[in-house]
């Protein structure tokens, strides 16, 4: 018998396939029921078979956003344009994680045809969109230094003042500029006492993932206190560093929780700026601390940025 013989065939083997790829996969009706959801889906978004394959995508389990922050499920959504139109189609989207926090994805969705060309249906494939295969490497590193705060996994305090002391010499050196963006949870102290502090750390772990996950390879994150973040980014200007804030913003806006059927959902306040070449760490604390203030006052949820 040769190895064409031992071949699996039919619709076993197509699952035995789709089930051994790298990408998410999944197949909807045309009235976007999920029938088919494999093992990289439920890898990469946390959510199982059992959970996902009979619900609609217009359930909105996924939640998928785009970079503006418009629910695409909800609204325009690519699968039901694919099968619509008969168009296959390319986006940049954030999913939203079962551990609620949001995950960039290159989705790629197309309808599928019967033998007669009637549309049966579509299938969507995405592929992780995140700088996974660092973030993991840096974990790692991070962990052999002592850099890494255990509740969050992204860097400690420490890590964040040896970064900020690093960008601050290169631009006294080199002239080269930089953002920072100090982030703190609104109203953190209400999810505590509301929801207890499981919930909280349930919160301060989806926060973190989120804004890890909408950084460029080159931008640091890490937790400076309690429910406060600081992310440095090499080579932006005010309007690139209020776009990057309002993104991260925007993305955790868009990411929840869920505890014993209740959604908990977070947002964040941000102070922006562009580091001066006579800053120090201290002059940096004092003008966030203002902008911190005056998005506090105006709101919450914003960002406020130097004039």
């Amino acid at each position: 018998m040769d190895q064409a013989d031992r071949m699996p065939l039919g619709d076993e083997f197509h699952r035995i396939l789709l089930d051994n790829l790298y990408d998410g996969v999944y197949f909807v009706t045309p009235d976007r029921t999920i029938v088919y959801w494999n093992d990289a889906a439920e890898r990469m978004t946390g959510f199982t078979k059992s959970e996902m394959v009979g619900t609609h995508c217009w359930d909105n389990l996924l939640m998928h956003v785009d970079r503006n922050g418009v629910n695409l499920c909800l609204g325009r959504c690519p699968l039901e344009k694919s099968m619509q139109e008969d168009l296959m189609l390319e986006e940049e989207v954030y999913f939203h994680h079962k551990e609620g926090h949001r995950v960039p994805v290159m989705v790629r969705v197309s309808p599928v045809h019967d033998t007669s060309g009637a549309i049966i249906g579509g299938v969507e494939i995405f592929s992780n969109n995140s700088r996974s295969v660092e973030l993991i490497e840096k974990i790692e590193e991070l962990t052999k230094l002592a850099l890494l705060d255990p509740l969050t996994r992204i860097g400690n305090r420490q890590y964040g003042e040896l970064n900020l002391a690093a960008r601050l010499n290169e631009l006294e050196r080199y002239g080269w500029f930089f953002g920072v963006l100090f982030m703190d949870i609104d109203h953190f102290k209400n999810i505590n006492d509301l929801y207890g502090h499981e919930a909280g750390d349930r919160v301060l772990r989806m926060v973190a993932a989120t804004i890890n996950n909408g950084l460029r390879s080159s931008d640091v994150v890490s937790r400076w206190g309690g429910e406060e973040f600081i992310a440095l980014f090499p080579n932006v200007d005010g309007g690139q560093l209020m776009y990057i804030a309002n993104k991260l913003r925007m993305l955790v806006e868009k990411s929840s929780i869920s505890l014993e059927g209740r959604k908990i959902e977070a947002t964040i306040s941000v102070a922006a700026i562009i580091a001066h070449k006579e800053d120090t760490t201290e002059t940096l604390l004092r003008r966030a601390d203002e902008l911190m203030c005056r998005s506090k006052t105006e709101g919450r949820n914003c960002v406020s940025i130097e004039a």
